[in-house]
């Protein structure tokens, strides 16, 4: 069974931090590169970061060297520090594997940046 539960947004301020956290069954984490895709309001979902299973990522340009993802293979648990957000930033955030797998998503978490 897929299972993918996205935590850790809220309401922060233009400059802020956040950290995003989803934790992912082992049938859809293990060996599988995991990313962190966002969907703004009237736009489409889009990939901003990626992780393979060895740790190789990848950013989306718009958040290049603000954002970092991880992973926690022990616990089947991937990450999104978020530093220096910014209002384009504003959108619900999910996790799921890159490339998609399944058509199963999670609840996402939101994230609003005010300015």
């Amino acid at each position: 069974q897929v299972q993918l539960v996205e935590s850790g947004g809220g309401l922060v301020q233009a400059g802020g931090s956040l950290r995003l956290s989803c934790a992912a069954s082992g049938s859809i984490f293990r060996a599988n590169a995991m990313g962190w895709y966002r969907r703004a309001p009237g736009n489409q979902r889009e990939l901003v970061a990626r992780i393979n299973s060895s740790g190789s990522t990848n950013y989306a340009d718009s958040v290049k060297g603000r954002f970092t993802i991880s992973r926690d293979n022990a616990k089947n648990t991937v990450y999104l520090q978020m530093n220096s957000l910014k209002s384009e930033d504003t959108a619900v955030y999910y996790c799921n594997t890159v490339p998609l797998l399944t058509s199963y998503w999670g609840q996402g978490t939101q994230v609003t940046v005010s300015s």
